[in-house]
């Protein structure tokens, strides 16, 4: 008898997989950032407000492929379409390079070169990483999967890189680690910021998860898209990827990580703890206060207003992986 396979709910058809060129310019967060008297509650987030249209036509900046990359089966499709990787790349938030989606441009100021990671805190053995060694360290995959945005936009990325719990194992957290910072790379004269109001905001851009959420088989660092190295825009040389949270919970270009026992202030939710939560999770039944969450649009050619619709899933379908972790 032939065997059934019935698929699980997080799985996305081949068929629908997002368009490599659509996912990497994500970050186009505010026009006018900065006007005199605007609250940073009334800011949305960087990295969800979507204009691709012009973007779309630039080319993507080179990038190193990998050789011999293998998909891991186990993450290996979704329910829709992979984006197209020309918007992927060009539809970016990085509010250390501006306000808008477009700063893949202003993006390439970073200094890649000779990068390291430092992991240190509440940990048995401290390390400081340089970036080709995790590569060689860590058994480098390729995992599709969901991405979704605070403001409401999504899309679906072939992201390359390898399980945060390898890491973990490596440095081998104490007892006494109940939560891990992540700090992203900031130098006021290449990281200029959204406007003139930076020189306000809480850098460097910090996030922070539980130590059982960063053990979790989906959080994942990456270290490529598409089958290539990050591009600049899309946070490299290393970044966060934890597709049941929104987007903002991702810090890119990540040069220290840190083993802490107290839950640690991040960016946003320092600027608007009423909007932008620590745990964040997706949730269609818990709107944004200012807009619902219960839907969102899957990015694609043209005008953001004409992409599809779909209806939000809770922990953005991953719930068989990670609601336990909030029972």
């Amino acid at each position: 008898m032939p065997l059934i396979r019935i698929p699980k709910s997080w799985e996305i058809l081949d068929r629908e997989i997002t368009p490599e060129s659509v996912f990497l310019n994500r970050r186009r967060f505010m026009t006018n950032l900065i006007g005199v008297g605007v609250s940073a509650s009334l800011l949305p987030l960087a990295g969800c407000k979507s204009n691709s249209g012009a973007n779309t036509a630039l080319e993507q900046t080179a990038t190193q492929a990998y050789s011999g990359l293998t998909r891991n089966p186990a993450f290996a499709k979704v329910d829709r379409t992979i984006t197209d990787e020309a918007l992927a790349t060009k539809y970016n938030n990085f509010y250390e390079y501006g306000g808008t989606k477009s700063i893949w441009e202003a993006a390439q100021a970073l200094p890649t070169e000779n990068w390291k990671v430092e992991v240190t805190g509440l940990v048995k053995n401290p390390r400081i990483y340089d970036i080709d060694e995790l590569s060689k360290k860590f058994p480098i995959e390729e995992r599709v999967y969901r991405f979704r945005c605070v403001e409401a936009w999504a899309m679906v990325v072939p992201w390359v890189g390898f399980p945060m719990k390898l890491l973990m194992a490596d440095v081998e957290p104490t007892s006494k680690a109940k939560f891990v910072r992540f700090t992203s790379f900031y130098d006021s004269k290449i990281t200029p910021g959204p406007g003139l109001m930076s020189q306000f905001y809480p850098w460097p851009y910090t996030e922070g998860m539980r130590i059982e959420e960063m053990a979790n088989d989906l959080a994942f660092f990456a270290t490529g898209l598409y089958g290539r190295k990050l591009p600049k825009q899309n946070g490299a040389p290393l970044r966060q990827v934890i597709p049941w949270k929104y987007g903002f919970k991702g810090a890119k270009s990540i040069v220290k990580i840190e083993f802490v026992e107290k839950q640690p202030a991040t960016f946003w939710n320092t600027i608007g703890p009423n909007e932008y939560g620590f745990e964040a999770n997706v949730n269609p039944d818990k709107p944004h206060p200012r807009w619902s969450q219960a839907t969102e649009r899957v990015v694609g050619p043209g005008n953001s207003w004409s992409w599809e619709t779909r209806p939000t899933l809770p922990y953005n379908g991953y719930g068989e992986y990670v609601a336990s972790l909030y029972s």
